[in-house]
């Protein structure tokens, strides 16, 4: 995502901001204006960096747990901001462990919405889905699992079934997920990365499930979605299967589903490094030999952008990045290969994301 300023100093800071650094005010970020704003006039308004006044509150989860750091419209019909309303369950907050760790998957999710509401992508909650005639909403059960903790035989396990994304906090131990990371043989493993993943099958529902159309497109690009899923799983872990220059991850060559979101979330991580880059002004040098490019900038909006532009910067930059990330003693930043199968892929996801952009439906009072 671009790079943000506290509106009252303008002094650059991060998205996860809740006080400002530099002038010591407290900031908010304002969905509606994709920006934040400053409490002033002495802690009662919340002004932009015009200073004019705008009609927010903060998120209810944030006066209650002071775990998010987005505004809502006062005139909204509810006091959850845009992430925080899709939650149908958070996690035990009396055990010691589970705030810390359910803030940070509070600030993975933010930026996931975020991203799916730059790239206008259909986002109803359960109630609002309902009450739209609409085949499911999205929400999500944040859970705390005990003997995952205490004995790491999880009871509770991150995954999707009909818009409901559940995701163990353990997830949010970075020992643990690094554990569980090496004993999958994955070379990468996020909160952020999850909720990508995960949210690529909801949209495989929401978008494709009940357009027979758009299913055999789908099927052209991924393969036939009725293989039998617990099957094709049983045989992915079984088998020795080898990940191919044809799928994005390990995880993808298990079922058509799995590659499907998987390449959705790939298509997210490479949109938002590339608009991160873009508001920076970064530029890359070019590089010589076989693969040569010439000197690339991101001079194009990523959020709606060809499948072309976005791999035809990705590739530098990513090289760039990874070098970086091994500077620093750091795995590499994206350890994967866009090949030409993948790049397909990816440029199927992109154009059903693009014909997808919807405009806001009419909201209908709920509680999250």
């Amino acid at each position: 995502m671009k790079p943000f300023n506290c509106p009252n100093c303008d002094r650059m800071v991060h998205f996860e901001v809740r006080v400002c650094p530099a002038c010591h005010f407290t900031l908010g970020y304002d969905p509606a204006s994709n920006g934040f704003l400053f409490l002033g006039d002495n802690l009662t308004t919340w002004r932009d960096h015009a200073g004019e006044a705008h009609a927010v509150q903060v998120c209810a989860n944030n006066d209650a747990h002071e775990v998010c750091n987005w505004l809502v419209g006062t005139d909204d019909h509810t006091p959850y901001c845009r992430s925080c309303r899709h939650n149908r369950t958070i996690p035990d907050l009396t055990v010691a462990t589970v705030p810390e760790r359910w803030g940070k998957v509070e600030a993975a999710k933010r930026r996931l919405f975020h991203t799916l509401t730059r790239l206008g992508l259909p986002l109803e909650t359960q109630m609002e889905a309902q009450a739209n005639g609409i085949i499911q909403g999205l929400a999500f059960d944040l859970l705390y699992d005990p003997a995952a903790e205490q004995a790491g035989q999880a009871q509770v396990l991150t995954g999707h079934a009909d818009g409901l994304v559940t995701l163990n906090l353990i997830e949010a131990d970075d020992v643990e997920r690094e554990r569980i990371r090496r004993s999958m043989g994955e070379p990468y493993r996020t909160l952020l990365g999850h909720f990508r993943h995960e949210v690529g099958h909801h949209y495989w529902s929401r978008l494709i499930q009940t357009d027979p159309a758009e299913v055999e497109r789908f099927r052209a690009v991924f393969g036939d979605e009725t293989l039998d899923y617990a099957t094709a799983l049983q045989n992915h872990y079984g088998s020795g299967k080898v990940w191919t220059d044809d799928f994005v991850s390990f995880y993808a060559t298990s079922h058509p589903w799995e590659d499907f979101a998987e390449t959705f979330a790939h298509l997210l991580h490479i949109v938002d490094t590339l608009a991160t880059l873009r508001g920076f002004g970064t530029t890359l040098a070019p590089f010589p030999g076989p693969e040569a490019h010439d000197a690339a900038h991101v001079d194009f909006d990523p959020y709606n952008a060809t499948t072309e532009q976005l791999v035809d910067r990705m590739v530098p930059f990513s090289f760039a990045l990874n070098a970086i990330n091994r500077s620093m003693g750091q795995p590499d930043f994206y350890p994967f290969h866009l090949s030409d199968v993948i790049t397909g892929k990816l440029d199927y996801v992109n154009r059903l994301v693009q014909r997808s952009r919807v405009a806001p439906l009419q909201p209908v009072a709920e509680a999250a």
